[in-house]
């Protein structure tokens, strides 16, 4: 049984910036599409400002991706000017998070091009569909796609990647989007994946792997106790309490509880034989989050199973701590998590068969 409370809390840091916040987490009370234009609003204006000073150093190229339903999705590459036009370069896959229902590519241009350049890789960002408009399992569909997609296109002049460095990364619902599609290509479980090469490594930062509907049955059952896990401790987290869990996932329309082992939604009741032979995998974990146990129960489930693992955790500070930037040290972290992770994962490191966590900011 586990317990994983000592890394519950709340930093200095993070006690400084709550202070500041008007709010613990979004206002619920908005009508859905109106609070995804205020965040994603936001969130780009945010992004634009950092893209200013990147942009020159880069090419950057948007593209259609059709998508199984007859519709299409978009995404955007990044290719550092540095690197030579017939370099062929590791590429990173890139899921953005936002609960399924935020997200838009012009706000992810910040980090994608801070990873493209930092790690000299190309970034493919993908804009797959959201909420309340989509619902389940239409993004799990588009991401797939999106990596079938990238396999075809990859000797585009503005990609020209090497189909044997492609990880694939994500943040909160896009971890989940993440690891759902390297477990279902390992697993032989998406026909759309079949036959595609292997994926080089994974990133999962503050991944969501856990649907509540039957999370008692599944990483609440892994804990010495219901009191001492992360829903319970983290109930009322800032950024993310579990009420916001609740309204994200309620406009996915999920008709009925998925399977324990369902590969899309439980993805951390895997079980070690399941993971025997994933990718090297990097997770990035916030103490102060509801979704902690979920990765730390994953993270170990992997580890145990012989996959390489780089386990760091955030401690004390919350789900999507990123967005506070420099207020906050951890946010070095984050971005270090993907930028020396991609570097780790296509450098074929060997697995430890050990559960080691590391605390990488207080």
């Amino acid at each position: 049984m586990c317990d994983f409370s000592q890394y519950g809390g709340r930093s200095e840091d993070w006690l400084a910036v709550e202070k500041t916040l008007p709010a613990n987490t979004f206002d619920l009370s908005k009508d859905a599409v109106e609070l995804k234009n205020i965040v994603n609003s936001t969130r780009e204006e945010a992004s634009a400002g950092v893209l200013k000073t990147l942009a020159p150093q880069l090419k950057i190229e948007t593209y259609d991706i059709p998508t199984r339903d007859g519709s299409s999705i978009q995404a955007r590459s990044y290719r550092p000017l540095s690197k030579p036009e017939s370099e062929k370069l590791a590429v990173c896959l890139y899921f953005h998070g936002g609960g399924f229902i935020f997200g838009t590519l012009s706000g992810e241009d910040a980090a994608c091009s801070s990873l493209a350049l930092k790690s000299g890789i190309v970034v493919l960002n993908v804009n797959y569909r959201h909420t309340p408009e989509h619902i389940f399992p239409t993004a799990w569909l588009d991401a797939q796609d999106s990596f079938a997609w990238l396999h075809a296109n990859i000797s585009v002049p503005t990609i020209n990647g090497d189909a044997s460095k492609v990880v694939v990364g994500g943040v909160s619902a896009g971890g989940q989007l993440t690891a759902s599609l390297v477990l279902e290509k390992h697993l032989g479980k998406s026909e759309v994946l079949k036959g595609l090469p292997e994926i080089a490594g994974q990133i999962l930062i503050i991944p969501a792997l856990a649907t509540m509907t039957t999370y008692n049955d599944g990483p609440q059952k892994k804990m010495k106790s219901p009191e001492i896990s992360s829903y319970k401790e983290n109930e009322n987290a800032p950024v993310l309490p579990l009420k916001t869990c609740e309204y994200f996932t309620s406009y996915l329309k999920i008709e009925s509880p998925p399977a324990f082992n369902d590969t899309k939604l439980n993805i951390a009741n895997a079980t070690t034989e399941d993971a025997k032979g994933l990718p090297p995998t990097v997770f990035g974990i916030a103490g102060l989050d509801p979704l902690r146990d979920e990765g730390l129960l994953y993270a170990k489930t992997l580890a145990e199973a012989g996959v390489p693992t780089d386990i760091r955790l955030f401690k004390g500070v919350p789900h999507g701590f990123r967005r506070y930037g420099t207020a906050l040290k951890a946010s070095a972290e984050w971005d270090r998590a993907f930028e020396e992770g991609v570097l780790w994962a296509i450098g074929k490191p060997q697995a430890t068969g050990k559960f080691d966590v590391k605390v990488v900011c207080e």
